[in-house]
């Protein structure tokens, strides 16, 4: 499927923006300055920026840095276990 912003050959400038609330908005370059400043309230110097992904609403995300990523295989590792664990566990269970 093709975007109003993909059919041309020349592609208009884009913006990636987070706002306050960790939503994010991809806007075009000459309204990023304008419309996305006049309309975010100006956050004070004093107040520190608080990191969208550490909200409290938002359980278990934490950004990490580059490389400090969890391996996959402590996923795989746990699905191995928890299986291994319920195919014992059911086995006890008279038929």
């Amino acid at each position: 499927m093709t975007t109003p912003q993909t059919r041309s050959s020349k592609a208009a400038p884009t913006k990636i923006v987070t706002t306050n609330t960790g939503r994010i908005l991809r806007v075009s370059a000459a309204d990023a300055e304008g419309s996305i400043a006049a309309a975010t309230p100006a956050v004070p110097a004093a107040q520190p920026v608080v990191d969208p992904a550490r909200r409290a609403d938002v359980l278990f995300r934490k950004r990490r840095a580059e490389g400090q990523e969890m391996s996959a295989w402590w996923m795989i590792g746990a699905f191995l276990a928890t299986s291994g664990l319920v195919i014992i566990l059911l086995s006890g269970v008279p038929v």
